[in-house]
């Protein structure tokens, strides 16, 4: 076996792994924790988030009454605070700003996203596998086994925090939505601070943007861990004069291929409008639309996700990112938002200050291409 084969065989075999393993851990616990509140039976659960919802809504958001919450919490064997740390959020609630994030973060879809419980995730990434090769059974010349290189990739959450506000007369309104209403504040300011910091986050209290790693235009096996490679247009913030089309296929190609199965182009609408109007030798344009709902758009044959928070083409910018998002970034978050009422500080509006805990990095860096808009 190949010294790349073996480093794909680990890094599969290591990724399926810890897969597993975390969502068995997360079933585990979740059960766990659902069994051992008191009177719950059947669909144990259930009661105890109806009684959540219904403190945190009609309690806790529109009257600032922390009594029903506070008991729910006990009952549940809760470890949370309220005070200044808030409340966490009903768990059908925060799964549907889960939902909510995948569906306006374009970038949430597509990259690693990991629930974890500590303080922050680490993961140790092989960057050059062991001496291997073929012998026979009896053959005594066999290179002796190396030690594998491996670095630790450490992802510590920043918080990200929305900072909705309604008025008291709003809340006390009985047609007043609570719940689609924090829904929507929340989940739409998540999503746009974390997509911002998926792409240029500067790993302060935040995640760290994959354009913000240093590039190099070298192959696989001849740059640093941590850098990305890039491919260079040859034109100074311009795509190529001539069958511009073809330094997208040189892009595809960089990629190894066993990460081009599940990868994708990301860029912002402008520069999609410019690829839009490419087409190959044949005439045909190297952009399709979606055949049917729900089916992405595709160049090249790879689906095209749009992020506005991607540079726009300039000088040496890194406009159009190629990869296996899921393979190469991966987001990790602490379980549950958290919501503290303010009611004092900009009367006659009552702020919510919703939080959660989010980071990411880049962890392969053989899954992600960038195309760079210039000379070299």
């Amino acid at each position: 076996m190949e010294m790349t084969d073996l480093k794909a065989a680990i890094d599969d075999y290591t990724d399926a792994a810890e897969t597993g393993l975390v969502a068995v851990k997360n079933r585990l616990d979740m059960l766990e924790t659902k069994m051992a509140r008191p009177g719950v039976a059947g669909d144990y659960g259930h009661m105890d988030d109806v009684e959540h919802k219904s403190a945190f809504f009609d309690g806790f958001i529109k009257k600032g009454d922390t009594d029903a919450l506070k008991n729910v919490e006990a009952k549940a064997l809760s470890t949370s605070t309220g005070g200044d740390g808030g409340y966490a959020v009903p768990m059908v609630i925060d799964s549907e700003i889960e939902k909510q994030l995948r569906l306006l973060s374009p970038l949430r879809a597509i990259v690693k996203v990991k629930t974890i419980e500590t303080s922050d995730y680490k993961r140790l990434v092989n960057t050059g596998g062991a001496a291997s090769g073929w012998v026979g059974e009896t053959d005594t010349n066999r290179t002796e086994t190396g030690t594998p290189s491996l670095e630790q990739v450490q992802i510590t959450p920043g918080e990200l925090y929305a900072n909705a506000a309604a008025t008291q007369r709003a809340l006390d309104d009985m047609q007043f939505d609570a719940e689609a209403w924090l829904n929507e504040e929340v989940a739409e300011e998540f999503a746009a601070q974390e997509a911002a910091a998926i792409v240029n986050g500067d790993g302060t209290e935040k995640p760290k943007g994959f354009l913000t790693y240093t590039t190099a235009a070298t192959g696989d096996d001849a740059r640093a861990f941590g850098q990305v490679e890039h491919v260079a247009t040859g034109a100074d913030g311009a795509f190529p004069g001539t069958n511009p089309a073809d330094i997208l296929i040189d892009l595809v190609h960089a990629l190894s291929a066993r990460y081009r199965q599940g990868a994708h182009f990301v860029m912002n609408s402008k520069t999609l409008a410019m690829v839009r109007k490419f087409k190959d030798m044949d005439g045909n344009f190297i952009w399709r639309a979606g055949l049917a709902e729900g089916q992405p758009d595709t160049l090249l044959g790879y689906p095209v996700v749009e992020c506005e928070d991607m540079p726009d083409v300039a000088t040496d910018s890194l406009s159009i990112a190629f990869g296996n998002f899921e393979r190469a970034y991966t987001l990790v978050e602490r379980t549950g938002t958290r919501v503290l009422r303010d009611p004092y500080s900009n009367k006659p509006y009552v702020h919510f200050y919703a939080t959660r805990r989010v980071g990411g990095a880049l962890v392969n860096d053989h899954a992600l291409k960038l195309l760079k808009f210039g000379l070299a």
